[in-house]
């Protein structure tokens, strides 16, 4: 059968974008999410000859001699997947496919712009659209169940270049959450349904990677009994991995005792808010009345450093919400912050609220990045809650607090560790910070508090 060349894009921001050859200083040691992107390449029939174009690493070819086009995209970057595949299909002429959260979430608005939209899971979806583009017939939406992950296919790890990205090998051993939190569209993609990897499968492709290992997952502790069957396999691999869970890892202590032994590190943890009232309003009913503090000290007694997640701009958020946050990341020695304005994804129930009572104020898509405020808070102004993230975000990642940070974890923590995770992480996002000028807006709301 005739070879078919099809090429995949991941557009990215203006931020992070190569462009005429000179790339943007977009840290190395955030770029390491091509996985769902070798995923689909893995899925391809074998006559399909894929080529994999990351934004951040080098520029569209608009005039590739592909015969098929694929974009994958989240919902800030549409606006650039629009403009990508308009191009293509009326000055070049070529066909295009979407996939990813957006054209999932909102395929009747992705279609305008595409010749067919995967919506779901690729790896179903994939051989039908083949299929049809070979027959001519292709249709505009092919739509997946979550589907079962026994026999996942191994992603084609050799299409991307590894020292363009982190160092560090990922993997993927369950997909989607249970958890219904009102602003996750990560949970609304997958339908809230949790789905798991046979053990065996996981620990056979995770002998062929590296030693320090990401694990791509949303929530890899969502089902305690089989975290619990994985971790205890994966001693004897003498790994060191790093992955997201919820605080119910710290909440059980042979869990724990399993995920450090089997060589966690680092656990990414959406703590969200410190307002009770705000975790009610999103559902986030796992972290009510939890004690943070003590948390963060027990996954530190195991080694584990944690990298936490706080939203901002609920409706029970003062401006008091920022000195508050601070103080507790400062005493629980955090060793990483992901501090975001709340967002109202689309296909969410927290926009369906928003948008029905007419609190959405911003529906360019590029917005919806986590950097701006797209809606009116309650409590505050829109610039209030913006620049007051970039106040605990420019106050959090100050020199002499990485500094000091890095010098407590020394209790707790290898140093091989703080030199490989902890100093990288806490450097690239001062780095990243200084180019996007979040410490520019810090320092404007310092100075109003003052």
């Amino acid at each position: 059968m005739e070879r078919i060349k099809f090429v995949l894009i991941n557009p990215t921001s203006p931020l992070r974008r190569v462009k005429a050859g000179v790339r943007p200083p977009s840290p190395r040691v955030f770029r390491f999410s091509m996985l769902p992107s070798l995923y689909v390449a893995a899925s391809m029939p074998p006559y399909v000859e894929t080529r994999i174009i990351d934004e951040d690493i080098e520029t569209i070819d608009f005039d590739t001699d592909a015969d098929l086009i694929g974009i994958s995209f989240m919902t800030y970057n549409a606006p650039r997947a629009y403009e990508i595949a308009d191009r293509f299909r009326k000055e070049k002429g070529k066909p295009v496919i979407f996939g990813g959260y957006h054209p999932t979430l909102l395929p009747e608005e992705a279609i305008q712009h595409a010749d067919a939209i995967c919506i779901g899971d690729a790896e179903p979806n994939v051989p039908d659209m083949i299929e049809d583009f070979l027959l001519g017939q292709m249709k505009p939406f092919y739509r997946s169940e979550p589907m079962p992950l026994a026999g996942l296919p191994i992603p084609k790890r050799d299409l991307i270049r590894k020292q363009d990205y982190a160092p560090i090998d990922v993997i993927q051993a369950t997909r989607g959450c249970h958890y219904r939190c009102s602003f996750c569209s990560v949970a609304a993609f997958h339908h809230y349904r949790f789905r798991t990897r046979p053990v065996g499968e996981v620990l056979e492709e995770l002998k062929t990677l590296g030693p320090y290992i990401l694990f791509m997952d949303d929530n890899i502790t969502a089902n305690r009994n089989y975290a619990k069957e994985l971790f205890s396999a994966m001693i004897p691999l003498g790994k060191q991995w790093f992955s997201q869970c919820s605080i119910e890892l710290a909440r059980d202590d042979k869990l724990l005792d399993l995920a450090s032994r089997s060589g966690c590190r680092g656990a990414f943890v959406g703590f969200e808010t410190l307002s009770q009232p705000s975790l009610r309003s999103w559902k986030k009913h796992s972290n009510i009345g939890q004690d943070y503090l003590a948390i963060v000290r027990k996954l530190h007694a195991a080694g584990i450093a944690v990298f936490a997640g706080f939203v901002f701009g609920g409706d029970d958020d003062t401006a008091d919400v920022f000195p508050q946050t601070l103080e507790f990341l400062l005493e629980a020695n955090v060793e990483c912050l992901q501090a975001t304005r709340l967002t109202p994804f689309p296909g969410t129930p927290l926009f369906e609220e928003m948008d029905r009572q007419g609190h959405i104020l911003d529906k360019d898509w590029s917005h919806y990045d986590f950097g701006h405020v797209v809606y009116q808070p309650q409590h505050m102004s829109r610039e209030t809650l913006d620049k007051g993230v970039a106040w605990v975000q420019q106050q959090f990642y100050a020199r002499h607090r990485i500094t000091r940070r890095a010098w407590r974890c020394l209790r707790y923590l290898e140093p091989t560790m703080i030199m490989r995770s902890v100093l990288p992480l806490n450097l690239g996002y001062r780095r990243k910070m200084a180019v996007d000028g979040t410490f520019q807006r810090g320092k404007a709301y310092n100075k109003v508090r003052v």
